[in-house]
């Protein structure tokens, strides 16, 4: 007789492990099934935690490089110690998918190893890489198994010269010339990381402007600052073949996008990101009748429930930013819902970061939005250049910037472009949360001196105007 489960959660992402624990806290009877060896998905083991341990490391071996000097501090130029840094990468990720595992373990949460399909409704397939198949029986299976990268046509990924993210964290060298496809968030990630080290990086992206989707005034700026580092871009152009050389560099070819003669570039690695794809392959999915949708993401409703009842989906499966935590809040809401909760995601209050030096924040609206819904809105902006732990930082470069709605001051959308952007966007974020208008922020202290005083700043542009500028 097989077990029988309240809540099966079918992946161990930050989605799956989320939902797993807090259906758990709720009293249900939980179950996860993972294929991999460890817990924690792409975003634990080869995505935002790895990456985040090189982007730390690299921004550092910079600073001593290029900054200490100014700062009084001399040093010899430092050395790169690469296997160094991969380890660690590794002991990074080896903490943070072990405390998931502590927490399944605290949580009386049972784990299965092995792929996950759906065979009907309430019963679930485990497939061991040896031994039998075991069956769960469960009252309700939530699909959590996240997204993967996407490939262009004709371009084979071996993941040592031509790579995805999950190469380009585990390089053996640094490579002398790198060609990214793709001017998003980890494309630029990656590449900061390895032009830090000492890689000619070019970016090649079929649109006009880099990061799209975010603020065009902070693209157009941020890019001027990723030129600044070394980095060159080619917008508006295509890759159309790679050929592997007799030497064993790349020869990669390079058309615009509108049509045109070709280009051709030699490279040593090419990073193929140009985005994700959600992971839904060996699920059964058609079998039990589980609706797609145009793009091959699960379809649900509000609830998060699919075509099927019984059978739920969360974070890159569905339709939404693909966020890790996106996903974490949906997999708390949907366990909420299921145990008869109100559970809930604002996605108007979802914050999102570029881990480059600067990084980019951003939440809700941004002024190509507004314009193109033709909200009436009005700028609060504010440069780190007038902000003085910004320049005790020698951190001056980027700007905060919050819109708001003219009629009622509530604050509708911002961008920060700057150092610790990431750890400062949370604060509008909650007012945002709360509905709270620029006037709010405004009145509110801020410690002196802090980078974060620029947030206020920003929002007393939305009224009279700063003190500082």
């Amino acid at each position: 007789m097989a077990e029988q489960f309240d809540f099966t959660v079918i992946g161990s992402g930050p989605g799956g492990y989320v939902a797993a624990i807090r259906a758990a806290q709720l009293g249900m009877k939980v179950a996860v099934v993972e294929k991999w060896a460890t817990f924690g998905g792409t975003c634990l083991n080869i995505g935002c935690i790895p990456s985040k341990a090189l982007l730390h490391a690299t921004e550092l071996f910079e600073e001593a490089g290029h900054s200490f000097s100014q700062l009084g501090i001399d040093i010899p130029a430092p050395v790169l110690n690469l296997p160094q840094m991969m380890n660690h990468k590794t002991e990074t990720v080896a903490s943070n998918v072990n405390g998931v595992e502590y927490l399944f373990k605290k949580n009386k949460i049972t784990a299965f190893r092995g792929i996950g399909s759906i065979a009907a409704p309430g019963k679930v397939l485990v497939t061991p890489q040896s031994g039998p198949t075991q069956t769960i029986e469960t009252k309700t299976i939530v699909i959590a198994t996240g997204s993967v990268s996407a490939n262009l046509p004709g371009i084979e990924i071996d993941e040592k010269q031509i790579v995805t993210s999950t190469g380009a964290i585990a390089l053996d060298k640094v490579p002398e010339r790198m060609l990214v496809i793709g001017a998003g968030v980890i494309g630029l990630e990656l590449g900061s990381v390895w032009n830090r080290l000492g890689s000619k990086v070019t970016v090649v992206e079929f649109l006009d402007r880099i990061l799209p989707g975010m603020d065009s005034e902070a693209a157009r700026q941020f890019q001027r600052m990723l030129q600044k580092q070394g980095f060159e871009f080619k917008l508006g152009q295509k890759v159309a073949g790679i050929d592997k050389q007799e030497d064993g560099s790349l020869k990669v070819r390079i058309e615009p996008a509108a049509g045109g003669n070709a280009e051709f570039l030699d490279v040593d690695v090419v990073l193929v990101a140009i985005g994700r794809k959600p992971y839904t392959e060996g699920l059964g999915l058609e079998i039990v009748g589980v609706a797609l949708d145009e793009r091959g993401r699960v379809r649900t409703d509000a609830q998060y429930k699919t075509s099927v009842d019984g059978i739920y989906a969360i974070g890159d499966v569905i339709a939404g930013p693909m966020l890790a935590h996106k996903a974490e809040d949906e997999g708390i809401a949907v366990a909420e819902i299921i145990a008869g909760q109100a559970g809930h995601v604002n996605y108007g209050a979802i914050p999102s970061v570029v881990y480059t030096n600067p990084e980019i924040a951003t939440v809700g609206k941004t002024e190509d939005e507004l314009k193109a819904e033709g909200i009436d809105y009005k700028v609060g902006k504010f440069p780190f250049t007038a902000n003085g732990r910004a320049k005790a930082m020698l951190a001056t470069q980027g700007f905060v910037k919050i819109l708001a709605d003219v009629a009622t001051d509530r604050v509708l959308g911002a961008t920060i472009v700057g150092k610790n952007a990431g750890e400062m966007i949370h604060e509008l974020t909650v007012l945002m949360e709360f509905s709270g208008a620029g006037e709010d922020l405004a009145r509110t202290t801020h410690a002196h001196p802090t980078l974060s005083e620029a947030i206020r700043e920003a929002a007393l542009m939305l009224g009279d105007g700063a003190i500082h500028i």
